[in-house]
C-alpha cells in the first residue's frame, strides 16, 4: 500500500510569543471541568492551524517510524508547535493547584467567570458562518441537546489500571481539541479528574505518561477527522460546535445544590440565587468579565497581523 505523501510544513504567520500565550490560555482552560482549551484555540484564530499542525506531524511521525528520520522531523511544524505546547504545559502545571483551591473554596466565583467565558465564545464562534440557515440552527439545536444531557450524566467509578488510564486520556484529549467539550469534564465522568489532577500537582510520571500516551493518540486520530470536516462542512461543522457551547453552559451554572440520591451518586442540581446579594452581585461582575475577556481576545487576535513574525 502507498504510504501518504508526507505535506510540506506550513511556514507559521503566528508570532511564537502569540503561540506561547494562546497555549497559556489553552492549557488554563483544559483544567477546569466544562471549560474546552479548543474553545479558545477557535477564538484565537489558531483552531485550523491547530489540526493541520497535528495532521502534519502524525504524518510525519509515521515516517520517523519507518526510518526516514531526517525527513519525518524537518516536516514537524515545530515553529508551531514547540510554543504553543509550551504554553499549555506551563499553564496545566503552574496554574493545576491554584484553580484546584479555588474550584473547592470559591466555585459561585470561579463558576461564574467561566460561564461568562464560555457564553461570550459562543457570541463570537457562531459570528464565523456568513449567514446562517434554518438548517444551520437545527443542527446546532441538536448538537446543544445532546451536550446538555451529556454534562448532565453522573460521574462514575472506574479502576486506575494502566489501560483504563490510557482510553482516559484518548477521550479527554478529543474533548479538549472539540470546542465547547471540556476534556477535563470528560475525566471527571470516567472517575479520574482527581486522580490527574494529583498526578499533575506530584509529578507522578507513570500516571502522566500513561494519560500523555492516550491523548497522543486520541489527538492524531481526532485531528484527521475535524480536519476533513472543516475542509468539506465548513459552516456545517462550526454549527455543531455553537451547540456542543451552548449545552456545556449546564455544567458551568455557578448556583448549585448536591444530593445523594437512590443511585448512590452525587447529583448536581442548577438553581436560582435565592435572594440578591453580594455574592450573586460579584459573581455577575465575574460573568461579564469572563464575556469581556473573550471579546478581548478576539479583538486582539483580529488586530494581530499575520506577517508579524519574530
Amino acid at each position: 500500500m502507498q504510504s501518504e505523501p508526507i505535506p510540506t510544513a506550513p511556514s507559521s504567520s503566528h508570532r511564537p510569543i502569540w503561540l506561547f500565550l494562546s497555549g497559556l490560555l489553552m492549557g488554563s482552560a483544559d483544567i477546569v471541568p466544562g471549560v474546552s482549551g479548543g474553545t479558545m484555540a477557535f477564538i484565537l484564530g489558531i483552531y485550523e492551524d491547530l489540526l493541520d499542525a497535528v495532521h502534519n506531524s502524525g504524518v510525519a511521525a509515521l515516517t520517523l517510524v519507518r526510518t526516514r528520520l531526517r525527513e519525518g522531523l524537518h516536516h514537524i511544524p515545530w515553529k508551531f508547535i514547540l510554543p504553543l505546547g509550551l504554553g499549555i504545559g506551563v499553564a496545566i502545571f503552574s496554574l493545576a493547584e491554584g484553580l484546584h483551591w479555588l474550584l473547592e473554596t470559591h466555585p459561585t466565583f470561579i463558576w461564574s467567570f467561566f460561564f461568562g467565558l464560555v457564553l461570550g465564545s459562543v457570541i463570537v464562534v457562531r459570528k464565523r458562518i456568513p449567514a446562517w440557515q434554518p438548517a444551520h440552527l437545527l443542527l446546532a439545536a441538536a448538537f446543544s441537546v445532546s451536550a446538555f444531557l451529556l454534562v448532565g450524566l453522573i460521574p462514575v467509578n472506574t479502576p486506575d489500571t494502566p489501560l483504563y488510564l490510557f482510553l482516559s486520556g484518548a477521550l479527554a484529549i478529543c474533548a479538549m481539541i472539540l470546542p465547547g467539550i471540556s476534556g477535563a469534564f470528560i475525566l471527571v465522568l470516567l472517575g479520574k479528574y482527581d486522580a490527574v489532577l494529583r498526578a499533575v500537582i506530584s509529578l507522578d510520571l507513570l500516571t502522566l505518561g500513561l494519560v500523555g500516551a492516550g491523548a497522543v493518540a486520541g489527538l492524531l486520530s481526532l485531528a484527521r477527522v475535524l480536519r476533513w470536516t472543516f475542509n468539506q462542512h465548513r459552516d456545517w461543522t462550526i454549527a455543531a460546535l455553537v451547540g456542543l457551547m451552548l449545552g456545556s453552559l449546564r455544567k458551568l451554572w455557578p448556583w448549585k445544590s448536591f444530593a445523594t440520591l437512590e443511585d448512590g451518586f452525587l447529583h448536581e442540581i442548577n438553581l436560582l440565587p435565592s435572594r440578591l446579594d453580594g455574592e450573586v452581585l460579584g459573581a455577575v461582575q465575574l460573568a461579564l468579565a469572563g464575556f469581556g475577556v473573550v471579546l478581548l481576545i478576539e479583538a486582539l487576535a483580529k488586530r494581530r497581523q499575520p506577517t508579524d513574525l519574530l
